[in-house]
């Protein structure tokens, strides 16, 4: 749609809407931004705004949001309104389109199932889920036909179980400012800043601006964000303690079968990538494995993009990653990139912030991290995504996550901290696929018409030792084939590294592995890691249908273990 019809229908000689800036690049398929903003006009309403291809697509809530389970309310498809227009809380005055007051009522990221939202938005059907200070879990837009064939009728479902209602005083109250509709009107300061500089000020603005801000919608919670002060954020940067910008080992995350039941818990999507750390020194830029191994040279474009974040130092945590056609990662697809050439979007999802301009943010609790990572992430375009919450029933959010066929979630307490190389439970998580790392043993002839060899022999590390998972034959190309084979004659040796080979369950020799056929096999040094997708353990302990992925070089093969919840 554009901003023409917006412009079209406003004087900005006399109302402090934004007009506009030159539009942003198309916007993230992932996380996005949303906007609630309760407006005073003629009748009172809520204009329900999200970003998307540089814009805030827009519709007009007259009775706000549905919040009970399959409620749904009529949503009117308005014109497309600047980015800008996100942060806009003021009096449009008389005369002029809009007339009335404004208020930044909920705000928050938003994320549509299938990363997709323009191919959504154009087939009529948005399944959003919300994670902002009021409106958190599932909703759905749907298109209707209208009267006279009216293409700007929708309709907004409450999807995925009920939502809490707001109180009466939050029903009321600006999570930009604090503010009721009465002040707002009263003081009639249209906060927005018409004549700022064409870039995003927050690129330049300073280390107390931006605590400031990160800090200001946490502190509205309390009832103190509108007299937040400079000095207030700045003491408490004080109290961290000083930090260079230097390798962290990743904090890990334990597998578990169920999600728990107490405790307070945030949930992000798992992704299928390589984990890493960029890490920020003036004009200094790197990307480090969870093993303290440099990607810069692997991954250039990521690099280039995090040395434009608008801060002077940093550590963040977060995961590099290539999607497939609907949006999702695969590992799979990441190793092709090299493999065999293949071209597929790259992507780095960050989702913690351990260091910043010279102080250490491990001692904080998780969600302020995040709060402030958010904010540096803001107007921030491909290819860095920010990882924000998905809010709601997680139950359900598995199901959904399972049934589009992605990696699974991590859960996270709200108030844990950073620990650096440890799984100390406070972070979890919940797998829809069965995936994870093995170590190479060793390979069978090839049989048939295939090349250089037929399967790797797979393992992990039990109490020092390497025991047998069993035989991978599948996902593999005649490119992989021939590399792979490359890597394995450079480190053949004579024995076989498997403790348990050949060994017999119930009289029958595991995986038919017979000691003659032993022979036959090529034995290496294990320090290859693969990754490897399966099915599920078998009764005696062996994967069943395992696919393999690709190649790790972020993991140590000593650290392999199997995974157990």
């Amino acid at each position: 749609m554009g901003l023409k019809k917006y412009k079209a229908k406003r004087d900005f000689s006399k109302t402090a809407e934004p007009k506009g800036r030159k539009p942003l690049p198309k916007q993230v398929r992932g996380a996005c931004r949303f906007v609630i903003q309760k407006h005073d006009a003629r009748r009172l309403h809520y204009d329900f705004r999200l970003q998307m291809e540089g814009v805030l697509k827009s519709w007009a809530l007259p009775k706000g949001l549905p919040w009970k389970q399959g409620e749904k309310h009529l949503a009117v498809e308005v014109e497309d309104h600047p980015i800008e227009y996100e942060t806009f809380e003021g009096v449009i005055p008389e005369g002029n389109y809009g007339a009335g007051t404004v208020m930044v009522w909920d705000s928050g990221a938003y994320y549509v199932y299938g990363e997709q939202p323009l191919k959504s938005l154009r087939e009529g059907k948005l399944h959003l889920v919300l994670a902002g200070k009021k409106a958190q879990g599932e909703w759905t837009l749907v298109r209707i036909r209208g009267r006279d064939d009216e293409k700007n009728q929708w309709l907004i479902l409450k999807t995925g179980g009920s939502a809490k209602l707001p109180s009466k005083k939050l029903e009321d109250q600006s999570v930009k400012t604090g503010r009721t509709m009465k002040q707002i009107a009263n003081e009639r300061d249209a906060e927005w800043q018409s004549n700022r500089e064409e870039k995003d000020t927050s690129a330049r603005s300073t280390l107390k601006a931006r605590i400031k801000a990160a800090l200001k919608k946490k502190d509205l919670e309390h009832g103190v964000g509108k007299n937040e002060t400079v000095d207030q954020a700045t003491r408490l940067l004080k109290g961290l303690p000083s930090a260079k910008p230097q390798f962290i080992e990743p904090m890990k995350a334990r597998l578990v079968d169920e999600p728990p039941k107490h405790g307070d818990w945030l949930y992000e999507l798992k992704f299928d990538g390589i984990r890493a750390m960029a890490i920020k020194n003036d004009r200094k830029v790197s990307l480090v494995s969870r093993n303290g191994n440099k990607l810069d040279g692997r991954f250039p474009e990521i690099v280039e993009a995090v040395k434009n974040l608008p801060v002077r130092e940093y550590v963040i945590d977060g995961e590099v990653v290539a999607l497939d056609e609907d949006g999702r990662s695969s590992f799979q697809l990441l190793q092709g990139l090299e493999m065999e050439g293949r071209k597929a979007p790259l992507r780095f999802y960050v989702f913690d912030l351990l260091q910043l301009d010279g102080k250490s943010l491990l001692g904080l609790p998780l969600e302020q991290r995040k709060q402030v990572l958010a904010k540096i992430c803001e107007n921030v375009g491909d290819p860095i995504r920010y990882s924000g919450e998905i809010s709601g029933d997680v139950k359900s959010l598995l199901a959904e996550v399972k049934r589009r066929g992605l990696e699974g979630l991590i859960g996270k307490q709200r108030n844990s901290v950073y620990e650096p190389g440890r799984r100390s439970g406070t972070w979890i998580k919940l797998k829809c696929i069965n995936e994870q790392e093995f170590v190479i043993g060793g390979y069978t002839p090839p049989a048939g018409s295939r090349k250089y060899f037929g399967a790797i022999l797979v393992g992990y590390y039990e109490i020092g030792k390497l025991r047998f998972a069993g035989k991978v034959g599948s996902g593999f190309t005649e490119k992989s084939l021939s590399m792979l084979h490359k890597k394995f004659r450079g480190e053949e040796q004579d024995d076989c590294p498997f403790v348990d080979l050949p060994s017999k369950q119930g009289g029958e020799w595991v995986q038919g592995i017979t000691p003659s056929m032993m022979k036959k096999m090529h034995w290496v040094n294990p320090k290859f890691v693969a990754e490897i997708k399966f099915a599920e353990w078998t009764r005696d302990q062996k994967l069943r249908q395992p696919v393999f992925l690709g190649m790790r070089e972020d993991k140590a093969a000593t650290e392999v273990k199997r995974e157990a919840a």
